[in-house]
């Protein structure tokens, strides 16, 4: 499921920076983010806000995508905080499968 973020943070030289970017895959407490253009790091906290919905999380993994400048971030919510949307199987991706394969 693909919902357009705003993301707050401080990148890999501790420099704080807000930016779109969007989700590529999502679960009740985690996702996929794509057209991430700051290098982030395992354990990184981040504040997210979808719609008028602000939730904390914390980067689980990193993968640069070849060829350009941007980073795919795989999330995970702090807290329990959630979407706020309904999901249901096919919106939904195994977070532990997709940190597997990246690692």
């Amino acid at each position: 499921m693909v919902l357009p973020l705003r993301i707050w943070a401080k990148d890999a030289a501790n420099k704080p920076f807000n930016e779109l970017a969007h989700t590529l895959d999502i679960t009740p407490v985690g996702a996929r983010l794509g057209a991430v253009h700051h290098n982030l790091k395992p354990g990184d906290r981040l504040l997210i806000q979808y719609r008028q919905r602000k939730i904390h999380f914390r980067v689980i993994w990193v993968r640069p995508m070849e060829g350009t400048s941007e980073f795919q971030v795989g999330v995970e919510s702090i807290g329990g905080e959630t979407w706020g949307l309904e999901l249901n199987n096919t919106d939904q991706i195994d977070v532990m499968q997709v940190e597997t394969t990246v690692s």
